[in-house]
């Protein structure tokens, strides 16, 4: 059964063979990457993707691939995925997005991102989503806020990714909270 999450604009679908190379082509963009930690080569994107395609089968839930059908097969990438990384956080179910900078600005990753979160509260019963960013990156808190997370700034943190470039200063970054509505 192949997952997959409509939205009246987006389709948020299993990854293909052919959006590896619209995802390597968005994820050199220094604007999409800006606050993202970059990727080493090819090889790096092409274990990333397929590490959100195992996501998917075993989890049933994960970052999908973007349509925008009748315009776009591929746009970007949002959904839901296991924090992996050390933060103070973890363990926790992250809500995330990145989109190609053509498809910025048309509330697509909102559009997108509450039908992952919805999915996360609904059919898979999860009890909190977070979200975290640099703290300069305020088109993502944007999206987070609108998502109607909140933010605590007693749990800001500094951070480096696994993926940074040896030797980057750790980046200031925010997490922003959504739990469950109570039934």
């Amino acid at each position: 059964m192949a997952l997959a999450l409509r939205t009246p604009r987006l389709l948020l679908r299993e990854w293909r063979d052919e959006d590896a190379a619209p995802f390597a082509a968005m994820s050199a963009d220094p604007k999409v990457m800006e606050f993202l930690a970059p990727f080493a080569d090819r090889a790096a994107i092409d274990a990333y993707i397929a590490a959100a395609r195992d996501h998917l089968q075993v989890y049933g839930f994960g970052k999908f691939a973007v349509e925008l059908p009748g315009e776009a097969s591929f746009i970007g990438m949002i959904g839901l995925d296991h924090v992996r990384v050390a933060v103070p956080f973890a363990p926790a179910i992250e809500a995330v997005w990145r989109l190609a900078p053509a498809y910025w600005g048309r509330g697509y990753a909102l559009e997108a991102a509450r039908a992952a979160v919805e999915d996360g509260f609904g059919r898979l019963d999860l009890a909190e989503i977070v979200s975290y960013t640099a703290d300069e990156n305020w088109r993502s808190r944007q999206v987070m806020e609108r998502l109607g997370m909140i933010h605590d700034a007693a749990e800001d943190f500094d951070f480096v990714h696994p993926r940074s470039l040896q030797g980057d200063p750790p980046r200031r970054c925010v997490i922003y909270r959504l739990r469950r509505a109570a039934p």
